[in-house]
């Protein structure tokens, strides 16, 4: 007999339409991952600048920033399943576009940005879409293993995604690394037409008033505060080091593209592991706490790989790190999915996305730091003011309670 934590697992791939958007998230984020690597390779093969860089990485990040919370209200007001297609649609559109562009030799900075605010969009869309329907589909009682599962797939797709983008980009460019992507977004497009959501009765009304209403629940409850101030702490202060990495791993240690690549999927192999560890394991609610420790511990790592002087090393500890953000990214929906109430969810979801898009800040900051003290010092920086503001964050949940 299966044991139950096999069984889980089981009965969640079992599940069609958890299925579907289980595979079509794992395909959608291996190539957002796979696309953002390739561009910011060939931008510094290009530029040189650091700044540069960081601002071809941070555009796409930027609808999650300015519309995180407006795609969760959305998500409430429309059908999530033709929402979740016409996003899948424009990151097939933006990858196929940079292809197109690179075969005629036409590629400028500027077609990256543009096709990185159109993959920004699905991404915006993201935790309020594809997240919200595959925690629904999950059978009762699975949620948590549900939210791992899903979580340790995308810390999957972020090591693989960096891999494949390094490899790809150092023996066939960046055209094939875009004709790639584009079929397989393609791939993914098909499978969110084929989720066979129920019709739900959606929310009618004023959509800026539901925010509003989102954001007064989560300034009420302690748990979601946390979430909220972990998740911009972690994406302001901590992940906006990927957008350095082509920089710090060539001047720090004369890193090929593929080991750049290699570098960039450390932390998320890490988080596989730490995804499969809490997948497999008990069914301990969601809690707070694991979010919180998990994001210190990777942001104190990140200090000591900002000074190490070797490559093995500085992979060891990110991978090490990715034990701690498994943590994050898991507590980070499972705390929302079970702290607030099932008609504002995605609401809350969209306030997390724009927590998630404030990234586009700290990439800035990071590109600048970069070109003015070197990836090191920049690194160390960022990541040592996300540990004050952490402490600064927990210091006022208790004085509060």
């Amino acid at each position: 007999m299966a044991r139950p934590d096999t069984a889980t697992l089981l009965r969640l791939v079992r599940t069609p339409d958890y299925r579907r958007l289980w595979m079509l998230g794992g395909i959608a984020n291996a190539m957002r991952w796979l696309e953002l690597l390739a561009a910011t390779l060939w931008t510094f093969e290009m530029t040189g600048s650091a700044l540069a860089v960081s601002i071809v990485a941070m555009v796409r990040a930027l609808p999650m920033m300015l519309l995180g919370a407006v795609a969760g209200a959305l998500a409430e007001r429309l059908d999530r399943r033709r929402l979740l297609i016409a996003l899948q649609t424009s990151s097939a559109l933006g990858a196929g576009g940079v292809a197109l562009l690179a075969f005629f030799g036409e590629l400028a900075p500027w077609h990256l940005m543009v096709q990185g605010l159109l993959a920004g969009l699905a991404w915006a869309g993201e935790m309020a879409t594809r997240r919200r329907m595959a925690a629904d589909a999950a059978p009762q009682g699975d949620l948590v293993q549900a939210v791992a599962l899903d979580t340790l797939t995308g810390s999957t797709t972020r090591a693989v995604g960096p891999l494949l983008g390094g490899v790809i980009y150092q023996f066939a460019g960046i055209a094939v690394a875009a004709v790639i992507a584009c079929a397989l977004h393609l791939v993914a497009l098909r499978l969110a037409t084929r989720v066979t959501a129920p019709p739900r009765r959606v929310a009618t009304g004023n959509p800026f008033a539901g925010i509003g209403e989102a954001v007064r629940l989560v300034l009420s409850l302690s748990a979601l505060r946390i979430v909220l101030g972990v998740t911009f702490v972690m994406n302001v202060f901590a992940f906006s080091y990927n957008s350095i990495l082509p920089a710090f791993g060539t001047l720090a240690f004369g890193a090929s593209s593929a080991a750049i690549g290699l570098l960039a999927a450390a932390e998320p192999f890490g988080a596989l592991l730490g995804g499969l560890w809490l997948a497999l394991g008990r069914r301990n609610p969601p809690g707070t706490a694991p979010l919180v420790v998990g994001s210190f511990l990777f942001m104190v790592l990140l200090v000591v790989v900002a000074f190490t002087g070797s490559y093995a090393l500085a992979w060891l500890l990110l991978a090490i790190g990715g034990l701690g953000t498994a943590r994050f990214a898991a507590m980070q929906t499972s705390v929302v999915m079970t702290a607030a109430p099932p008609e504002i969810r995605s609401r809350v979801l969209g306030l997390v996305t724009t927590c998630i898009g404030m990234g586009p800040l700290g990439v800035l900051a990071m590109g600048a730091l970069g070109d003015s003290v070197g990836p090191r010092l920049a690194i160390a920086t960022m990541s040592g003011i996300g540990l004050a503001l952490m402490a600064l964050l927990l210091l006022n949940e208790a004085r509060r309670r």
